[in-house]
C-alpha cells in the first residue's frame, strides 16, 4: 500500500466545511483508494494531520495526476490556512 500524510491548518469557522468536503471525497469511487484518517491536534485545534491510503503507488499516482483530483484539491484550499505539507511514501506496517 501507498499513501500520503499531510499537515495543514484550517481557517477559523471552516471545520464543518472541511469535514463535509472530506466526507464527499471519501464517498467517491476513486480507483485504488482505501481510507482517509484525519487528526485534530490537542495542542492546537486548528492544526490537522491527514493520512490517505491507496492500494498501491500506481493508483495513488494516477489519482494525483487526475485533473479532477486537482480540482478537489483547489476546493480544499478554500478552508485551509495556506498550502498543506505533504509526505508521500510506501506503507510498510499496519494493524487490522
Amino acid at each position: 500500500m501507498y499513501g500520503t500524510v499531510a499537515r495543514f491548518r484550517v481557517k477559523a469557522g471552516m471545520v464543518d466545511k472541511m469535514q463535509s468536503e472530506m466526507k464527499s471525497i471519501a464517498s467517491m469511487n476513486i480507483a485504488g483508494f482505501v481510507n482517509t484518517i484525519v487528526y485534530q491536534m490537542d495542542a492546537d485545534s486548528n492544526e490537522y494531520y491527514m493520512a490517505v491510503v491507496f492500494a498501491d503507488k500506481a493508483s495513488y499516482q494516477k489519482n494525483a495526476d487526475d485533473p479532477a483530483q486537482d480540482a478537489r484539491y483547489r476546493e480544499m484550499l478554500a478552508f485551509m490556512d495556506g498550502e498543506p505539507e505533504w509526505h508521500d511514501g510506501e506503507i510498510v506496517y499496519q494493524t487490522k
